[in-house]
Parts: C-alpha cells; sequence; structure tokens
C-alpha cells in the first residue's frame, strides 16, 4: 500500500510538472502570460487608432507576438500610414511596430 501511494505521488508530480511546462514560452511559441500581455497591447493599439478621425482603423489589421506590433492593411495615403505607426509606437509595452499597410 505504502508503494501504491509512492507511485502515485509520483505520477501525479509528472503530470503537474508537464503540465506546467506546456504553460512554458519559446522563441516562436507564446506562454499563456505573454499571449494575454500581447492581446493587452493589441487592444490598446487598436483603441489608439479607433480615436484618431484622420484614420479608417477598421482597414488596419493589428497582432502582436511578444511586444511586436505588426500593422496590415489599407489606407489612402502615406501620411495616414505614417500615422497609424506614430500612435502605435506611443502605447505602453509595443517594442517595435512593423508597417506592412500598403496605399490604395
Amino acid at each position: 500500500m505504502k508503494l501504491f501511494k509512492v507511485l502515485t505521488g509520483m505520477v501525479i508530480a509528472a503530470v503537474v510538472a508537464i503540465s506546467v511546462s506546456a504553460c512554458a514560452p519559446t522563441a516562436t511559441q507564446e506562454g499563456t502570460g505573454g499571449y494575454i500581455d500581447d492581446t493587452v497591447i493589441t487592444t490598446k493599439v487598436k483603441s489608439e487608432l479607433l480615436k484618431d478621425d484622420s484614420l479608417k482603423s477598421t482597414e488596419i489589421n493589428v497582432e502582436t507576438f511578444k511586444g511586436r506590433v505588426q500593422l496590415s492593411g489599407f489606407v489612402s495615403s502615406p501620411t495616414s500610414a505614417s500615422r497609424a505607426v506614430q500612435i502605435t509606437r506611443g502605447v505602453k509595452g509595443v517594442t517595435s511596430v512593423t508597417n506592412n499597410i500598403q496605399i490604395k
């Protein structure tokens, strides 16, 4: 019976260790906390873009990975694209901005 308790404890410990390590970030994959942080950054960027009346922010897509924000979509002028990048850089938590916005 004592052996059974020891084996059960070891199995439970192994399951917990595997579960925790599955949430750990890698170079190409975020952990749970990083994903939540990036979701908050994306939401803040979209909110700031919506506040700017000179931008058609619904046509700008925002994706964030480890604090690096990628903007894509379409705007009517290079000035609008630059403005979107400028607004994005001003959001707390943004480490870099990749501008893939196209002019239509």
